[in-house]
């Protein structure tokens, strides 16, 4: 791990210093567990008192927190984005693969792979696949034929690309990952079910990041577009035909069904179901847990999922909701009463 200097990581972060500029710094901590040769950062008012209290050597800290640490400090407009940067340089992250080929992977004669691309043990880089400079391949990962992965993409271990799939640059992808599977597409003829062939693809913009676990499946005729500068997290389920646009954060377990389409910048919680054909516009917020059910025309945040209570007030407001019919009859025969 390299260490920086406190005047250093001010310099990379284009901030103000304050204190001594020599001190080094080994590592990132909160500021309840930092030590000797730690940085910490408040993001968040609340925890302000943890600035009388911390053993970090210096803090990252807005100009409204500024005043509450009397130690070394950098001062920046948002400590969260800054402690987000810094965490980058600071990164002791491996890679997924050394440069070149791996002996034990299999690469097609017709694919073509950068010279500074990695491939790693065992992986299967399939006919026409193109991989661009500085790739990371992972181990056993599968490369489809005539996929395309720019320049910078990074794949972990057993990541699978479907054939046809075209991935742009600087992307990320965790860990089983499966990008291109059959969208759930069947015809039913009494009884029988008819498979669909999904002849679309998929195609993924720059600067994506792909969480564990997830699926994206391609397109049953037109293709599934992920647009840049969008984030998915782990085990989501992306359908046939979704289209996720640009700046849009997607939290983990959240499906998204058949031809949905999610604006730009929106923010979806987890565990959030989508169901097929329905549109959201930019700007959206959808807390977790939610079911959405018909389209999103406004910008807003936007919830479902019932919080939790103790199981004996659930179930006395389960019990209401059973009778909510019955007490609906009761209060319009109430109502016509009155009015005669």
């Amino acid at each position: 791990m390299q260490n920086y200097t406190l005047s250093q990581i001010a310099e990379l972060l284009g901030a103000e210093l304050q204190g001594d500029g020599a001190l080094e710094i080994k590592k990132i901590a909160t500021l309840a567990n930092a030590h000797s040769g730690h940085i910490a950062f408040l993001a968040n008012s609340k925890y302000r008192s943890q600035l009388e209290t911390t053993q970090a050597s210096a803090v990252i800290v807005s100009q409204a927190d500024a005043q509450y640490f009397s130690g070394s400090k950098v001062i920046v407009a948002n400590p969260y984005v800054s402690y987000a940067k810094l965490a980058q340089f600071m990164d002791t992250t491996p890679r997924s693969a050394p440069t070149g080929i791996h002996p034990s992977a299999t690469v097609h004669s017709t694919a073509i792979v950068s010279d500074s691309a990695a491939i790693g043990a065992n992986a299967v880089i399939e006919a026409d696949a193109v991989i661009g400079d500085n790739a990371q391949i992972g181990p056993n990962s599968f490369i489809g034929e005539r996929v395309k992965i720019g320049s910078g993409t990074k794949l972990w271990s057993s990541v699978t690309i479907y054939h046809d799939v075209e991935i742009g640059s600087d992307c990320l992808f965790q860990a089983n990952s499966v990008v291109g599977s059959d969208g759930f597409g069947y015809a039913n003829e009494r009884g029988q079910w008819v498979k669909i062939p999904q002849l679309g693809s998929v195609i993924i913009g720059n600067k994506v990041e792909i969480g564990a676990s997830t699926t994206i499946d391609r397109g049953a005729l037109d293709n599934t577009i992920i647009h840049s500068n969008v984030i998915i997290d782990n085990q989501c389920q992306i359908a046939h035909n979704v289209e996720v646009n640009s700046g849009t954060a997607i939290a983990g377990c959240t499906v998204l069904a058949g031809s949905v389409t999610i604006g730009k910048n929106c923010q979806i919680g987890g565990m959030v179901a989508i169901n097929g054909h329905m549109s959201v516009c930019d700007g959206v917020i959808i807390t977790g847990m939610s079911m959405v059910t018909k389209s999103i025309t406004e910008p807003g945040i936007y919830s479902s999922g019932m919080p939790h209570t103790t199981n004996k007030e659930w179930r006395k407001s389960i019990a209401h909701l059973r009778n909510l019919s019955d007490m609906k009859s009761r209060l319009k025969a109430l109502e016509a009463l009155a009015k005669s």
